[in-house]
Protein backbone atom coordinates (compact mmCIF):
# COMPACT_ATOMS: atom_id res chain seq x y z
CA UNK A 1 0.00 0.00 0.00
CA UNK A 2 1.47 3.38 -0.92
CA UNK A 3 1.95 5.79 1.96
CA UNK A 4 3.08 9.81 2.07
CA UNK A 5 6.30 10.04 3.12
CA UNK A 6 6.79 12.47 6.04
CA UNK A 7 8.35 16.07 5.58
CA UNK A 8 10.81 14.99 8.44
CA UNK A 9 11.88 11.89 6.31
CA UNK A 10 12.60 14.23 3.10
CA UNK A 11 14.86 16.25 4.82
CA UNK A 12 17.12 13.58 6.05
CA UNK A 13 17.21 12.34 2.66
CA UNK A 14 19.12 15.36 1.62
CA UNK A 15 22.38 14.59 0.48
CA UNK A 16 25.28 16.07 3.22
CA UNK A 17 27.71 18.61 1.96
CA UNK A 18 31.16 16.23 0.95
CA UNK A 19 33.09 19.75 0.20
CA UNK A 20 33.60 19.86 4.31
CA UNK A 21 34.98 16.67 4.41
CA UNK A 22 37.66 18.23 2.21
CA UNK A 23 41.14 19.03 3.28
CA UNK A 24 41.56 22.80 2.91
CA UNK A 25 45.19 22.20 1.35
CA UNK A 26 43.73 20.14 -1.08
CA UNK A 27 42.43 23.21 -2.59
CA UNK A 28 45.94 25.27 -2.88
CA UNK A 29 47.44 21.89 -4.41
CA UNK A 30 44.75 21.91 -7.27
CA UNK A 31 45.68 25.48 -7.94
CA UNK A 32 49.16 24.85 -7.50
CA UNK A 33 49.25 22.27 -10.02
CA UNK A 34 46.29 23.61 -12.53
CA UNK A 35 47.49 23.80 -16.31
CA UNK A 36 46.28 27.62 -16.37
CA UNK A 37 47.86 30.77 -15.09
CA UNK A 38 46.23 31.98 -12.14
CA UNK A 39 46.23 35.25 -10.06
CA UNK A 40 44.80 36.33 -7.25
CA UNK A 41 44.44 40.33 -6.54
CA UNK A 42 43.40 42.46 -3.60
CA UNK A 43 40.35 44.85 -4.52
CA UNK A 44 42.74 47.35 -5.91
CA UNK A 45 44.38 44.33 -8.60
CA UNK A 46 47.33 44.24 -6.15
CA UNK A 47 48.66 40.89 -6.84
CA UNK A 48 48.44 38.66 -4.08
CA UNK A 49 49.04 35.04 -4.90
CA UNK A 50 50.44 33.27 -8.65
CA UNK A 51 50.74 29.86 -9.32
CA UNK A 52 53.69 28.26 -11.31
CA UNK A 53 51.49 28.11 -14.57
CA UNK A 54 51.42 31.89 -14.52
CA UNK A 55 55.22 32.11 -14.70
CA UNK A 56 55.73 29.39 -17.21
CA UNK A 57 53.04 31.75 -19.37
CA UNK A 58 54.36 35.36 -18.18
CA UNK A 59 57.95 34.56 -17.45
CA UNK A 60 57.57 36.35 -13.87
CA UNK A 61 58.15 34.59 -10.99
CA UNK A 62 55.99 35.10 -7.53
CA UNK A 63 58.83 37.54 -6.42
CA UNK A 64 58.74 39.71 -8.98
CA UNK A 65 54.96 40.20 -9.09
CA UNK A 66 53.66 39.73 -5.69
CA UNK A 67 52.54 42.85 -4.30
CA UNK A 68 52.97 44.58 -7.34
CA UNK A 69 49.87 45.74 -9.53
CA UNK A 70 48.48 43.67 -12.56
CA UNK A 71 48.81 45.89 -14.97
CA UNK A 72 52.30 45.06 -15.24
CA UNK A 73 51.24 42.60 -17.97
CA UNK A 74 49.24 45.33 -19.76
CA UNK A 75 50.11 46.17 -23.73
CA UNK A 76 49.49 49.66 -25.24
CA UNK A 77 47.72 47.86 -28.38
CA UNK A 78 44.69 46.81 -26.48
CA UNK A 79 42.26 49.64 -26.85
CA UNK A 80 40.78 51.63 -23.39
CA UNK A 81 37.79 50.44 -24.32
CA UNK A 82 38.35 47.16 -23.23
CA UNK A 83 39.70 47.83 -19.74
CA UNK A 84 37.10 50.01 -18.96
CA UNK A 85 34.40 47.91 -19.96
CA UNK A 86 36.57 44.87 -17.60
CA UNK A 87 36.29 47.29 -14.71
CA UNK A 88 33.15 48.42 -14.96
CA UNK A 89 32.00 44.69 -14.86
CA UNK A 90 34.22 43.64 -12.47
CA UNK A 91 34.08 46.90 -9.96
CA UNK A 92 30.17 45.76 -9.75
CA UNK A 93 31.03 42.52 -8.27
CA UNK A 94 30.28 40.64 -12.02
CA UNK A 95 32.43 38.24 -13.48
CA UNK A 96 34.30 39.37 -16.84
CA UNK A 97 35.23 37.15 -19.80
CA UNK A 98 37.53 38.44 -22.95
CA UNK A 99 40.83 38.76 -24.84
CA UNK A 100 43.71 40.89 -24.31
CA UNK A 101 47.31 41.14 -25.85
CA UNK A 102 49.52 40.74 -22.55
CA UNK A 103 53.39 41.24 -22.27
CA UNK A 104 55.65 38.85 -21.04
CA UNK A 105 58.45 39.32 -19.02
CA UNK A 106 60.85 39.77 -22.04
CA UNK A 107 58.84 42.15 -23.84
CA UNK A 108 57.28 39.48 -26.22
CA UNK A 109 53.44 39.66 -26.85
CA UNK A 110 50.83 36.88 -26.65
CA UNK A 111 47.45 36.87 -26.69
CA UNK A 112 45.51 36.46 -23.47
CA UNK A 113 41.90 34.34 -23.05
CA UNK A 114 41.01 36.02 -19.68
CA UNK A 115 38.58 35.59 -17.14
CA UNK A 116 38.15 37.36 -14.11
CA UNK A 117 35.74 36.23 -10.99
CA UNK A 118 35.02 39.13 -8.35
CA UNK A 119 35.34 37.33 -4.58
CA UNK A 120 32.47 38.84 -2.70
CA UNK A 121 32.65 39.25 1.55
CA UNK A 122 29.32 38.54 3.48
CA UNK A 123 28.24 42.28 2.82
CA UNK A 124 28.13 41.87 -0.57
CA UNK A 125 31.51 43.68 -1.62
CA UNK A 126 34.20 43.02 -3.54
CA UNK A 127 37.12 41.55 -1.34
CA UNK A 128 39.09 39.85 -4.48
CA UNK A 129 39.49 39.18 -7.62
CA UNK A 130 40.32 35.48 -9.11
CA UNK A 131 41.94 35.72 -12.84
CA UNK A 132 42.34 32.79 -15.14
CA UNK A 133 43.90 33.15 -18.30
CA UNK A 134 45.89 31.06 -20.77
CA UNK A 135 47.98 31.68 -24.03
CA UNK A 136 45.69 31.33 -27.21
CA UNK A 137 48.25 33.04 -29.31
CA UNK A 138 48.66 30.14 -31.46
CA UNK A 139 44.81 28.99 -31.53
CA UNK A 140 44.27 32.79 -33.05
CA UNK A 141 47.05 32.74 -35.24
CA UNK A 142 45.66 29.04 -36.49
CA UNK A 143 42.26 30.48 -36.75
CA UNK A 144 43.67 33.66 -38.60
CA UNK A 145 45.50 31.92 -40.94
CA UNK A 146 42.45 29.41 -41.75
CA UNK A 147 40.40 32.68 -42.08
CA UNK A 148 42.76 34.16 -44.46
CA UNK A 149 42.52 30.84 -46.30
CA UNK A 150 38.81 30.42 -46.84
CA UNK A 151 39.08 34.61 -48.00
CA UNK A 152 41.90 33.90 -50.27
CA UNK A 153 39.33 30.92 -51.87
CA UNK A 154 36.50 32.96 -51.92
CA UNK A 155 38.03 35.74 -53.44
CA UNK A 156 39.61 33.48 -56.30
CA UNK A 157 36.33 31.55 -56.53
CA UNK A 158 34.64 35.28 -56.86
CA UNK A 159 37.21 36.43 -59.48
CA UNK A 160 36.84 33.02 -61.63
CA UNK A 161 35.39 33.88 -64.99
CA UNK A 162 33.53 30.52 -64.07
CA UNK A 163 30.36 29.88 -62.02
CA UNK A 164 31.39 27.32 -59.18
CA UNK A 165 29.19 26.00 -56.47
CA UNK A 166 29.35 23.61 -53.74
CA UNK A 167 26.15 21.18 -53.13
CA UNK A 168 25.63 18.97 -49.89
CA UNK A 169 24.68 15.42 -50.42
CA UNK A 170 20.83 17.11 -50.74
CA UNK A 171 22.02 19.18 -53.52
CA UNK A 172 21.14 22.46 -51.45
CA UNK A 173 23.97 25.18 -52.95
CA UNK A 174 26.08 26.13 -50.03
CA UNK A 175 28.74 28.45 -51.71
CA UNK A 176 28.89 29.75 -54.52
CA UNK A 177 30.88 32.74 -56.37
CA UNK A 178 29.47 35.79 -58.64
CA UNK A 179 29.04 33.94 -61.55
CA UNK A 180 26.94 31.22 -60.45
CA UNK A 181 24.80 34.06 -58.66
CA UNK A 182 24.82 35.90 -62.72
CA UNK A 183 22.66 32.51 -63.62
CA UNK A 184 20.20 32.79 -61.87
CA UNK A 185 16.87 33.99 -63.50
CA UNK A 186 17.87 31.96 -66.60
CA UNK A 187 16.47 28.70 -65.76
CA UNK A 188 13.02 30.18 -64.71
CA UNK A 189 12.46 28.97 -61.09
CA UNK A 190 14.88 26.61 -61.59
CA UNK A 191 18.32 26.81 -59.21
CA UNK A 192 20.99 26.38 -61.96
CA UNK A 193 22.35 24.31 -60.16
CA UNK A 194 19.60 21.65 -60.42
CA UNK A 195 18.47 22.68 -63.97
CA UNK A 196 22.60 21.91 -64.96
CA UNK A 197 22.34 17.79 -62.80
CA UNK A 198 18.62 17.37 -64.48
CA UNK A 199 20.18 17.85 -67.73
CA UNK A 200 23.49 15.91 -66.90
CA UNK A 201 21.22 13.15 -65.79
CA UNK A 202 18.59 13.64 -68.96
CA UNK A 203 21.97 13.97 -71.00
CA UNK A 204 23.96 10.73 -70.08
CA UNK A 205 22.97 7.37 -69.96
CA UNK A 206 22.28 5.15 -66.14
CA UNK A 207 25.43 3.84 -67.05
CA UNK A 208 27.03 7.01 -67.93
CA UNK A 209 25.83 8.72 -65.08
CA UNK A 210 26.68 5.65 -62.90
CA UNK A 211 30.05 5.34 -64.24
CA UNK A 212 30.70 9.09 -63.41
CA UNK A 213 29.11 8.74 -58.95
CA UNK A 214 31.82 5.76 -58.92
CA UNK A 215 34.73 7.72 -60.85
CA UNK A 216 33.60 10.74 -58.31
CA UNK A 217 33.94 13.16 -60.97
CA UNK A 218 32.35 13.99 -64.95
CA UNK A 219 34.45 16.57 -67.23
CA UNK A 220 33.30 18.59 -69.92
CA UNK A 221 30.46 17.83 -70.57
CA UNK A 222 28.22 20.12 -72.71
CA UNK A 223 24.77 21.01 -71.98
CA UNK A 224 22.30 23.23 -74.41
CA UNK A 225 19.37 25.29 -73.11
CA UNK A 226 17.10 26.92 -75.02
CA UNK A 227 15.36 29.92 -73.86
CA UNK A 228 12.15 31.74 -74.63
CA UNK A 229 11.58 35.05 -76.28
CA UNK A 230 14.20 34.95 -79.11
CA UNK A 231 17.12 34.79 -76.83
CA UNK A 232 18.44 31.98 -78.47
CA UNK A 233 20.00 28.71 -77.04
CA UNK A 234 22.87 28.74 -74.50
CA UNK A 235 25.49 26.38 -74.00
CA UNK A 236 27.77 25.34 -70.83
CA UNK A 237 30.34 22.98 -70.04
CA UNK A 238 30.25 21.15 -66.90
CA UNK A 239 32.79 19.38 -64.85
CA UNK A 240 32.25 18.14 -60.87
CA UNK A 241 33.76 16.10 -58.35
CA UNK A 242 32.02 14.74 -55.55
CA UNK A 243 34.32 14.62 -52.22
CA UNK A 244 33.99 13.31 -48.66
CA UNK A 245 34.54 16.01 -45.61
CA UNK A 246 33.80 14.95 -41.96
CA UNK A 247 31.75 17.12 -39.81
CA UNK A 248 32.81 19.41 -36.98
CA UNK A 249 29.93 18.74 -34.66
CA UNK A 250 30.93 16.83 -31.09
CA UNK A 251 28.47 14.40 -31.78
CA UNK A 252 31.04 12.60 -34.88
CA UNK A 253 34.23 13.17 -32.44
CA UNK A 254 34.07 9.48 -31.51
CA UNK A 255 32.13 8.39 -34.63
CA UNK A 256 32.62 9.87 -37.63
CA UNK A 257 29.98 10.66 -40.23
CA UNK A 258 31.61 12.06 -43.64
CA UNK A 259 29.54 13.98 -45.55
CA UNK A 260 29.44 13.97 -49.59
CA UNK A 261 29.92 17.01 -51.14
CA UNK A 262 29.47 18.33 -55.01
CA UNK A 263 31.74 21.03 -56.33
CA UNK A 264 30.29 21.95 -59.45
CA UNK A 265 31.76 24.24 -62.15
CA UNK A 266 30.03 25.79 -65.44
CA UNK A 267 31.43 27.24 -68.41
CA UNK A 268 29.80 29.54 -70.20
CA UNK A 269 30.64 28.21 -73.77
CA UNK A 270 28.05 30.17 -75.56
CA UNK A 271 30.01 32.43 -78.19
CA UNK A 272 32.37 29.32 -79.22
CA UNK A 273 29.29 27.06 -79.52
CA UNK A 274 27.55 30.44 -81.41
CA UNK A 275 30.52 30.78 -83.54
CA UNK A 276 31.01 27.02 -84.65
CA UNK A 277 26.63 27.40 -85.17
CA UNK A 278 27.52 30.02 -87.62
CA UNK A 279 30.24 27.56 -89.42
CA UNK A 280 27.48 24.52 -89.19
CA UNK A 281 24.54 27.12 -90.61
CA UNK A 282 26.59 27.72 -93.71
CA UNK A 283 27.32 24.36 -94.05
CA UNK A 284 23.73 23.17 -93.59
CA UNK A 285 22.25 26.21 -96.05
CA UNK A 286 24.09 24.17 -98.67
CA UNK A 287 23.21 20.70 -97.96
CA UNK A 288 19.68 21.49 -97.57
CA UNK A 289 20.25 23.92 -100.83
CA UNK A 290 21.11 20.97 -102.96
CA UNK A 291 19.01 18.58 -101.04
CA UNK A 292 15.81 21.09 -102.13
CA UNK A 293 17.09 20.87 -105.62
CA UNK A 294 17.12 17.12 -105.42
CA UNK A 295 13.73 16.66 -103.76
CA UNK A 296 12.30 19.51 -106.77
CA UNK A 297 14.20 17.83 -109.31
CA UNK A 298 12.68 14.31 -108.32
CA UNK A 299 9.26 16.59 -107.43
CA UNK A 300 9.36 17.32 -111.52
CA UNK A 301 10.30 13.91 -112.34
CA UNK A 302 7.49 12.74 -110.03
CA UNK A 303 5.14 14.96 -111.76
CA UNK A 304 6.02 14.23 -115.45
CA UNK A 305 5.79 10.70 -114.79
CA UNK A 306 2.67 11.12 -112.96
CA UNK A 307 1.39 12.84 -115.91
CA UNK A 308 2.73 10.90 -118.11
CA UNK A 309 1.17 7.47 -116.98
CA UNK A 310 -2.25 8.46 -116.93
CA UNK A 311 -2.31 8.47 -120.63
CA UNK A 312 -0.17 5.49 -120.93
CA UNK A 313 -3.06 3.64 -118.91
CA UNK A 314 -5.60 4.71 -120.89
CA UNK A 315 -3.60 3.78 -124.48
CA UNK A 316 -3.11 0.16 -122.23
CA UNK A 317 -6.55 0.16 -121.69
CA UNK A 318 -7.86 1.02 -124.96
CA UNK A 319 -5.03 -1.11 -126.77
CA UNK A 320 -6.72 -3.89 -125.29
CA UNK A 321 -10.01 -3.51 -126.19
CA UNK A 322 -9.30 -3.28 -130.12
CA UNK A 323 -7.23 -6.23 -130.11
CA UNK A 324 -10.33 -7.98 -128.71
CA UNK A 325 -11.85 -6.93 -132.07
CA UNK A 326 -9.43 -6.43 -134.33
CA UNK A 327 -7.23 -9.28 -135.85
CA UNK A 328 -3.70 -9.09 -134.48
CA UNK A 329 -1.42 -7.72 -137.06
CA UNK A 330 -3.84 -4.85 -137.75
CA UNK A 331 -1.53 -1.62 -138.95
CA UNK A 332 -3.77 0.27 -136.02
CA UNK A 333 -3.41 -2.55 -133.81
CA UNK A 334 0.50 -2.42 -134.19
CA UNK A 335 0.20 1.46 -134.50
CA UNK A 336 -1.42 1.54 -131.25
CA UNK A 337 0.72 -0.85 -129.42
CA UNK A 338 4.13 0.79 -130.59
CA UNK A 339 3.52 4.12 -129.27
CA UNK A 340 2.66 2.35 -125.90
CA UNK A 341 6.18 0.64 -125.81
CA UNK A 342 7.18 3.90 -126.44
CA UNK A 343 5.47 6.34 -124.24
CA UNK A 344 6.20 3.27 -121.35
CA UNK A 345 9.84 3.45 -122.08
CA UNK A 346 9.53 7.43 -121.86
CA UNK A 347 8.18 6.72 -118.46
CA UNK A 348 10.81 3.88 -117.45
CA UNK A 349 13.55 6.77 -118.54
CA UNK A 350 12.37 9.64 -116.37
CA UNK A 351 11.80 7.16 -113.47
CA UNK A 352 15.42 5.96 -114.28
CA UNK A 353 16.47 9.67 -114.39
CA UNK A 354 14.84 10.41 -110.78
CA UNK A 355 17.74 11.14 -108.49
CA UNK A 356 18.37 8.54 -105.53
CA UNK A 357 17.66 9.58 -102.00
CA UNK A 358 21.59 9.33 -99.92
CA UNK A 359 21.80 7.15 -96.99
CA UNK A 360 21.90 9.11 -94.08
CA UNK A 361 22.90 7.99 -90.42
CA UNK A 362 20.64 7.31 -87.64
CA UNK A 363 21.32 9.46 -84.22
CA UNK A 364 20.20 11.01 -81.26
CA UNK A 365 18.92 14.64 -82.18
CA UNK A 366 17.97 17.34 -80.64
CA UNK A 367 14.19 18.75 -81.99
CA UNK A 368 15.07 22.33 -80.39
CA UNK A 369 18.15 22.71 -82.31
CA UNK A 370 16.78 21.24 -85.46
CA UNK A 371 13.67 23.48 -85.24
CA UNK A 372 16.43 26.40 -84.24
CA UNK A 373 18.60 25.49 -87.17
CA UNK A 374 15.76 25.96 -89.42
CA UNK A 375 14.76 29.37 -87.95
CA UNK A 376 18.22 30.37 -88.23
CA UNK A 377 18.06 29.78 -92.20
CA UNK A 378 15.02 31.63 -92.64
CA UNK A 379 16.14 34.82 -90.71
CA UNK A 380 16.78 36.99 -93.32
CA UNK A 381 13.01 36.04 -95.15
CA UNK A 382 11.57 36.87 -91.90
CA UNK A 383 12.83 39.95 -91.64
CA UNK A 384 12.28 41.00 -95.32
CA UNK A 385 8.73 40.19 -94.43
CA UNK A 386 8.61 41.64 -91.21
CA UNK A 387 7.08 38.14 -89.72
CA UNK A 388 7.00 38.06 -85.54
CA UNK A 389 8.18 35.06 -84.17
CA UNK A 390 7.31 33.85 -81.55
CA UNK A 391 9.73 31.47 -79.74
CA UNK A 392 8.94 29.28 -77.33
CA UNK A 393 10.98 26.15 -76.78
CA UNK A 394 11.73 23.47 -73.96
CA UNK A 395 14.33 24.64 -71.61
CA UNK A 396 15.24 20.37 -71.95
CA UNK A 397 14.19 18.27 -74.14
CA UNK A 398 14.88 14.66 -74.36
CA UNK A 399 16.66 13.26 -77.33
CA UNK A 400 14.66 11.39 -80.57
CA UNK A 401 16.20 9.26 -82.49
CA UNK A 402 16.59 10.14 -86.26
CA UNK A 403 18.01 11.44 -89.28
CA UNK A 404 18.94 15.01 -89.09
CA UNK A 405 19.18 16.03 -92.73
CA UNK A 406 15.88 14.40 -93.43
CA UNK A 407 14.07 15.74 -90.65
CA UNK A 408 15.36 19.29 -90.82
CA UNK A 409 14.05 19.33 -94.36
CA UNK A 410 10.56 18.45 -93.62
CA UNK A 411 10.75 21.08 -90.75
CA UNK A 412 12.38 23.74 -93.49
CA UNK A 413 9.48 22.63 -95.54
CA UNK A 414 7.08 23.46 -93.17
CA UNK A 415 8.16 26.58 -92.08
CA UNK A 416 8.84 27.25 -95.52
CA UNK A 417 4.59 26.77 -96.44
CA UNK A 418 3.54 28.93 -93.29
CA UNK A 419 5.91 32.08 -94.57
CA UNK A 420 4.07 31.46 -97.80
CA UNK A 421 0.98 31.53 -96.43
CA UNK A 422 1.91 34.49 -94.29
CA UNK A 423 2.78 36.17 -97.56
CA UNK A 424 0.48 35.11 -99.35
CA UNK A 425 -2.83 36.28 -96.75
CA UNK A 426 -1.37 40.07 -97.07
CA UNK A 427 -2.20 40.41 -93.85
CA UNK A 428 -0.66 43.14 -91.57
CA UNK A 429 -0.30 41.00 -88.41
CA UNK A 430 2.41 38.46 -89.28
CA UNK A 431 2.98 36.60 -86.62
CA UNK A 432 4.43 32.74 -86.17
CA UNK A 433 5.05 31.08 -82.89
CA UNK A 434 7.27 28.27 -82.42
CA UNK A 435 7.32 25.99 -79.74
CA UNK A 436 8.55 22.52 -78.35
CA UNK A 437 7.65 20.37 -75.38
CA UNK A 438 7.37 17.27 -74.21
CA UNK A 439 4.76 15.05 -73.93
CA UNK A 440 4.92 11.54 -72.40
CA UNK A 441 6.79 9.32 -74.49
CA UNK A 442 6.49 11.91 -77.06
CA UNK A 443 8.28 15.11 -78.68
CA UNK A 444 5.67 17.73 -79.73
CA UNK A 445 6.98 20.44 -81.98
CA UNK A 446 4.01 22.97 -82.87
CA UNK A 447 3.98 25.37 -85.35
CA UNK A 448 1.41 28.57 -85.94
CA UNK A 449 1.25 31.38 -88.27
CA UNK A 450 -1.34 33.31 -88.80
CA UNK A 451 -2.37 33.12 -92.87
CA UNK A 452 -5.74 31.75 -93.50
CA UNK A 453 -5.42 28.71 -92.44
CA UNK A 454 -6.51 25.76 -94.08
CA UNK A 455 -10.39 24.73 -94.21
CA UNK A 456 -11.55 21.46 -92.79
CA UNK A 457 -12.38 19.85 -95.70
CA UNK A 458 -8.60 20.11 -96.80
CA UNK A 459 -7.03 18.88 -94.07
CA UNK A 460 -5.81 16.06 -95.25
CA UNK A 461 -6.12 16.87 -98.98
CA UNK A 462 -3.09 19.10 -98.68
CA UNK A 463 -0.86 16.11 -98.05
CA UNK A 464 -1.80 14.54 -101.36
CA UNK A 465 1.04 14.99 -104.20
CA UNK A 466 0.45 17.96 -106.67
CA UNK A 467 -2.07 19.51 -104.58
CA UNK A 468 -2.21 23.31 -103.51
CA UNK A 469 -4.28 25.65 -101.81
CA UNK A 470 -2.16 28.95 -102.64
CA UNK A 471 -3.56 31.35 -105.53
CA UNK A 472 -3.42 29.86 -109.05
CA UNK A 473 -2.08 27.11 -108.36
CA UNK A 474 1.66 28.14 -108.06
CA UNK A 475 3.89 25.36 -107.25
CA UNK A 476 1.53 22.96 -106.82
CA UNK A 477 4.45 20.68 -105.48
CA UNK A 478 5.54 17.43 -102.84
CA UNK A 479 6.33 19.62 -100.05
CA UNK A 480 3.42 18.01 -97.47
CA UNK A 481 3.43 14.94 -98.64
CA UNK A 482 7.63 14.44 -98.54
CA UNK A 483 7.36 16.27 -94.80
CA UNK A 484 4.69 13.37 -93.85
CA UNK A 485 6.45 10.84 -95.25
CA UNK A 486 9.79 11.91 -93.57
CA UNK A 487 7.80 12.41 -90.34
CA UNK A 488 6.28 8.88 -90.96
CA UNK A 489 9.49 6.95 -91.28
CA UNK A 490 10.84 8.26 -87.86
CA UNK A 491 7.76 6.70 -86.42
CA UNK A 492 5.49 10.08 -85.72
CA UNK A 493 2.85 12.11 -86.86
CA UNK A 494 2.03 15.50 -88.95
CA UNK A 495 -1.31 16.95 -88.83
CA UNK A 496 -3.19 19.73 -89.42
CA UNK A 497 -5.07 21.20 -85.75
CA UNK A 498 -8.67 22.35 -86.14
CA UNK A 499 -7.81 23.61 -82.26
CA UNK A 500 -6.44 26.98 -83.39
CA UNK A 501 -8.24 30.71 -83.19
CA UNK A 502 -6.86 31.83 -86.26
CA UNK A 503 -4.74 31.31 -89.45
CA UNK A 504 -3.19 27.46 -89.27
CA UNK A 505 -1.62 25.19 -86.52
CA UNK A 506 0.87 22.05 -87.38
CA UNK A 507 1.95 19.61 -84.86
CA UNK A 508 4.42 17.60 -85.35
CA UNK A 509 4.78 14.36 -82.66
CA UNK A 510 8.45 12.17 -82.73
CA UNK A 511 8.91 8.96 -79.88
CA UNK A 512 11.20 9.99 -77.20
CA UNK A 513 14.59 7.56 -77.85
CA UNK A 514 14.64 4.81 -75.58
CA UNK A 515 18.03 4.29 -73.74
CA UNK A 516 20.68 4.04 -76.23
CA UNK A 517 18.50 2.31 -78.92
CA UNK A 518 19.19 4.02 -82.21
CA UNK A 519 16.79 3.26 -85.23
CA UNK A 520 18.18 1.29 -88.18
Amino acid sequence: MNTLTPVHSMQAAIPPDFSSALPPELFRELVEKAPLAIAITDKNARILYVNPAFTRTTGYVASEVLGGNSSVLSYKVTPRSVYEGLWLNISNGLPWQGELVNRRKDGSRYLCELSITPILDDAGAVRYFLGIHRDVTELHELNERLQNQKRLIESIIDLAPVAVALLDENERVLLDNHEYKKLMGRFGKQEPAHAILAGLRAELSEPAWAQALARNEFVDQTLRFDRAGGQGPQWFSASGAWFMQSEPSADTFFAAAPKRYLLLVLTDVTALKRQQQEQWLNALRMMLAEGELVARLRETLAGAAYQLAGPLNLMAAAEKRVAQRIPAGDAALMAMSEARQHGEAALALLQGAMPSIQPEAWLPLNCNELLHDVLDLSTDRLLAEGVVVDWQPALRLPAVNGQAVALRGALNQLLANALDALHDSRRSLRELRLATRQEGDWVELEMIDSGPGIPEALRLKVFEPFFTTRPGGARAGMGLALAQEVVLRHGGGLEIATACPFGCRVVVRLPVAQGEAVHG
